[in-house]
C-alpha cells in the first residue's frame, strides 16, 4: 500500500483542497484511494455511514475519492467550545474535552487510536492521501504531536510540504520550515508544492529553483489560483471574513458570524443563487435593515454564542427584523436560540443553568449528554430533501405542533411560528436540495435556479483534478508515495 502526506507551512495554505484534488485525480486514474487526517480541529463536521462524525474536509475528500464516509478517515476531531477548551471526538464519538492545561498529554495518548484507524484504512485501498494540520514548523507543539511529523514518523509516511505564495513570503516559509525542523523530521519531507500562484509562472522560475537549492527538496509543481475551488465548501471559518458584494436588486439573506459557528457550509448553495446575496455579518456590524431572511446558523456552544448575539445587539436587530415582517430561519444551535429558554442542567456547555432565548418560537431546549448523529430524509415546504442531524439537546413546545419537516421515519421535525415567519430545524444540509431551496426562496419572494449543488461540487472536483494533472508532477508524487514504510 502506498501513502503520501501533505503538510503545510501554515494553516489555510490549501492542503485540504489539494488532498481532495489528488484523491479525485487518482480515482479518475482507476486507483483505489482514500483520504486520512489524523487530527482535525473544526466545528464543521459530517455524519458517517458507521454512525459517527468526521471533519467536513475529510467528507469532501471522501467524495472526491468516490468513497463512503467512515470515521477512520479522521480518527481525532477537536471541536472548539471556548478559547482554551475543545470537545474531543475519537473514532466518531464524543470522548470528553481537552483544555489548554492538559492538551499536549491528552493528544499524545491518542496516537495509538490514530494508528488503529490508519491500519484499518490502509488495508482497504491501494493508496492513502494524508492531510496534516497547521504546520510542522510549530516546533513548540512537536512533543506529543499526532497531526504532522509525529504521525508521519510513526506510520512511516513520506511528506510533501505545501506553501501558499498568495499570502507572500513563500520562499522563506518553505526554506524556513526546513531550517527549524530537527533532522529526523526534515528527512520525512521529499518535495514541495507552491500553491495559489497568480500571474506568469515564468516570473517565479528563479524563486522556485532557489527553494530547491536552499531546501534540498525537489519541486513537485506550481499550482495557480483555481476558480473551481470557489465552488467547494470551505473548511475554516476564516473565509467568512472576506468581503461580499451586495446588490440592491437581489434578496438579502443575512447570517451573523457566531464565534463558534458550526457547519456554515449549510449556506453554500445560496451563494450560487442569482437572486440572492448571502451576507455574513461580522462582529461589530449591524444585521442589514434590508435583510429579507435572517439565518441563525449552527453553533458548537449555543448558550455562549447566544450571549454573544446579545453582546453584539444582534438580538435587537433580529426582533426588529421580525416585527417588520422579515423571515427568520434557525438551524440546529440557531433553532435552540430562537426558543423561549435553553436549559443546561448537566453543565455540558460550561456552568449548569438556564438562559432565556430570543422568544420567537414557543419551544424550550434541554441540553442532554447524548449526541444525535444521523442521516435524515423527508419532506419540508412541500419538497423532498436529504440531510443530517448533529446536536446535543432536545427541543419541545407548542410550536413543534407546526413541524418544519416530516421525516421518512414519520417523525415531526422542527417548529414553526403561528405567523409562519419563523422556522427552526435540527436538519443540516437542507439547502443542497434544489426543490426545497427553491421553496425556501419563494418564502421570501425570490426565484430559485434549481441548481443541483451536489453536481456543482462534483464537477468542481473533476475540474480540480484536471488542473492538478496539468500543474503537478503526479507521477512523481506516486513514486514518493511508494516509499511508504521504508
Amino acid at each position: 500500500m502506498a501513502a503520501l502526506m501533505l503538510q503545510g507551512t501554515g494553516s489555510d495554505v490549501g492542503k485540504s483542497v489539494l488532498v481532495a484534488g489528488l484523491c479525485r485525480a487518482l480515482a479518475n486514474r482507476g486507483m483505489m484511494v482514500l483520504p486520512f487526517k489524523p487530527q482535525n480541529m473544526s466545528n464543521n463536521a459530517a455524519v458517517t455511514a458507521d454512525g459517527g462524525e468526521i471533519g467536513r474536509a475529510q467528507a469532501l475528500q471522501a467524495l472526491a475519492a468516490r468513497a463512503e464516509l467512515h470515521t477512520d478517515m479522521n480518527p481525532v476531531l477537536l471541536k472548539p467550545e471556548a478559547d482554551r477548551k475543545s470537545q474531543v471526538v475519537v473514532h466518531g464519538k464524543v470522548r470528553g474535552s481537552l483544555g489548554a492545561a492538559n492538551f499536549r498529554e491528552g493528544r499524545r495518548n491518542l496516537l495509538p487510536e490514530v494508528l488503529e484507524s490508519w491500519e484499518r484504512l490502509r488495508e482497504r485501498c491501494g493508496i492513502v492521501v494524508v492531510e496534516g494540520a497547521g504546520s510542522p514548523a510549530e516546533i513548540n507543539l512537536r512533543d506529543g504531536d499526532i497531526a504532522n511529523m509525529g504521525f508521519a514518523r510513526a506510520a512511516k509516511v513520506p511528506v510533501v510540504l505545501v506553501g501558499d505564495i498568495d499570502r507572500g513570503g513563500v520562499i522563506a516559509s518553505l526554506v524556513g520550515t526546513r531550517a527549524v525542523l530537527e533532522p529526523g523530521d526534515a528527512a520525512m519531507i521529499r518535495g514541495f508544492i507552491v500553491n495559489k500562484f497568480r500571474g506568469d509562472p515564468a516570473l517565479f522560475a528563479d524563486g522556485y529553483m532557489e527553494i530547491e537549492r536552499l531546501s534540498g527538496w525537489h519541486g513537485m509543481g506550481l499550482v495557480p489560483w483555481l476558480p473551481c475551488v470557489t465552488s467547494l465548501p470551505a473548511e475554516d471559518a476564516v473565509v467568512l471574513e472576506r468581503a461580499q458584494p451586495v446588490s440592491s436588486s437581489r434578496k438579502i439573506v443575512a447570517c451573523p458570524m457566531l464565534p463558534r459557528i458550526a457547519n456554515f457550509d449549510d449556506l453554500d448553495p445560496l451563494r450560487h443563487e442569482p437572486e440572492v446575496d448571502l451576507v455574513m455579518v461580522p462582529p461589530g456590524s449591524q444585521i442589514p435593515l434590508a435583510a429579507d431572511l435572517v439565518v441563525l446558523p449552527g453553533s458548537k456552544a449555543t448558550m455562549a454564542d447566544l450571549a454573544f448575539v446579545r453582546e453584539q445587539g444582534w438580538d435587537i436587530d433580529i426582533l426588529h427584523h421580525h416585527r417588520r415582517g422579515g423571515a427568520v430561519l434557525g438551524i440546529c444551535g440557531g433553532y435552540q436560540m430562537l426558543g423561549k429558554e435553553i436549559d443546561d442542567p448537566l453543565g455540558l456547555e460550561g456552568a449548569s443553568g438556564s438562559m432565556p432565548g430570543l422568544g420567537l418560537l414557543n419551544v424550550r431546549t434541554e441540553m442532554r449528554a447524548h449526541k444525535n448523529l444521523r442521516k435524515v430524509s423527508g419532506t419540508a415546504l412541500g419538497a423532498r430533501f436529504e440531510g443530517y442531524e448533529m446536536h446535543m439537546g432536545a427541543t419541545t413546545g407548542a410550536d413543534c405542533a407546526r413541524p418544519f419537516a416530516i421525516l421518512d421515519d414519520e417523525r415531526n421535525e422542527g417548529a414553526g411560528s403561528p405567523d409562519a415567519r419563523v422556522i427552526g430545524t435540527y436538519c443540516h444540509g437542507l439547502l443542497a436540495a434544489p426543490h426545497l431551496r427553491t421553496a425556501l426562496l419563494q418564502w421570501i419572494g425570490a426565484k430559485g435556479n434549481g441548481l443541483h449543488h451536489a453536481k456543482l461540487v462534483d464537477d468542481a472536483l473533476d475540474d480540480l483534478a484536471s488542473a492538478l494533472e496539468a500543474y503537478l508532477d503526479i507521477d512523481g508524487l506516486l513514486r514518493i508515495a511508494q516509499e511508504h514504510g521504508r
